[in-house]
């Protein structure tokens, strides 16, 4: 048998597997109908590169020899584990470009510049498709927390904002995001790295979001960060910190939700659902959460927290709306019994 054969046979079908397995994450879990597209032509320009070499369709399928083949008994380190998405998007942009390089090769020997330079075209194409998509799809590895604790200083009884961090912890927070406007660099560090400390000691291990600042999360070992409308682009803190830091994003109409989860947040932030005094900001209400899941459930798994107003008295309404998580800062910071609150807001939200 032709090795050439054997060789672009075999890379052919390994690049039509990636670009489908990678056009199915665009159309099912992103709901892109540009990555889609994209990819789609990929799949029909390497098609049309093959048929430009002239190479003759059963003269590749006489050369296919899968029980002879050696390499499918070979597993390569970790070949069958995928934790999310986003690894299996990964895995599949590798063979993808790893087969465009091997035909790009094997089209080299003896065949026209036309063909091979196709498939090089393909392949410089996949590159920037595989960056739009992985992007688009964030780290794929933020759960779902039922209560969130915006800790402010200035919101805490005398300041006392570690007082608060514990009991939200022994109330059943399951993160916490440290929220300070106000602070100098060196004494929001100290207080992020704090933070931090007490939830690894904690034996639920809460998350630690820090807002607006990935340098101070990434400094303080967090688990992430939390992004307004003004603050850094989804973007630009991907090429900071890449997946070390999960990213959410404050979002408060249909228009910002869908540019936070295209962009690849990991989770959404999605309000004001009522009235407050930690910002004066129109409330969106409800009626928002329940479009913001509606989009959402179009597209790729994204975690939420309502936020705005949110009291033991009034979640059960977000609950009835479809509401997973919250994040409460007022109703928890300003109690007298942190703890408490945070247990009453989860019996009403169960």
């Amino acid at each position: 048998m032709d090795p050439r054969l054997r060789m672009l046979d075999a890379n052919a079908n390994r690049a039509r597997e990636a670009l489908r397995t990678l056009e199915d994450i665009a159309r099912f879990a992103l709901n892109d109908d540009v990555l889609c597209e994209r990819l789609k032509h990929a799949r029909h320009e390497l098609g049309a590169a093959m048929a430009d070499a002239g190479l003759d369709p059963l003269a590749l399928l006489a050369s296919r020899d899968t029980p002879g083949d050696v390499g499918t008994v070979v597993l390569g380190a970790g070949e069958g584990e995928r934790q999310t998405l986003a690894d299996v998007a990964a895995a599949a942009a590798g063979r993808l470009t790893e087969a465009l390089r091997v035909i790009e090769e094997c089209l080299k020997i003896g065949g026209s510049t036309g063909a091979w330079a196709r498939v090089e075209a393909v392949r410089y194409a996949a590159y920037d498709v595989d960056r739009s998509l992985r992007l688009a799809l964030g780290t794929g590895r933020c759960p779902q927390w039922p209560l969130c604790v915006l800790i402010t200083g200035a919101a805490c009884p005398g300041g006392d904002w570690l007082r608060v961090a514990r009991g939200a912890i022994e109330g059943g927070a399951d993160c916490l995001q440290l929220r300070e406007k106000s602070l100098d660099d060196d004494e929001l560090l100290s207080r992020a790295k704090e933070i931090v400390a007490l939830a690894r000691a904690a034996a639920s291990r809460p998350a630690v979001i820090i807002n607006d600042r990935p340098d101070i999360a990434l400094l303080a070992g967090a688990d992430g960060v939390h992004l307004g409308q003004h603050d850094l682009p989804v973007g630009a803190v991907r090429e900071l910190a890449g997946a070390r830091l999960l990213v959410g994003v404050s979002t408060h109409d249909e228009v910002e939700a869908r540019k936070a989860i295209a962009d690849g947040a990991d989770y959404c932030g999605v309000g004001a659902m009522f009235s407050t005094p930690t910002k004066a900001r129109e409330v969106s209400g409800s009626q928002y959460l329940r479009r913001f899941l509606g989009i959402a459930a179009a597209g790729r798994p994204m975690p939420h927290l309502a936020i705005g107003g949110v009291t033991p008295d009034n979640v059960g309404e977000l609950v009835k709306a479809g509401c997973r998580g919250v994040a409460v800062s007022s109703a928890v910071c300003g109690a007298a019994d942190p703890a408490g609150a945070c247990r009453a807001i989860l019996r009403a939200m169960s």
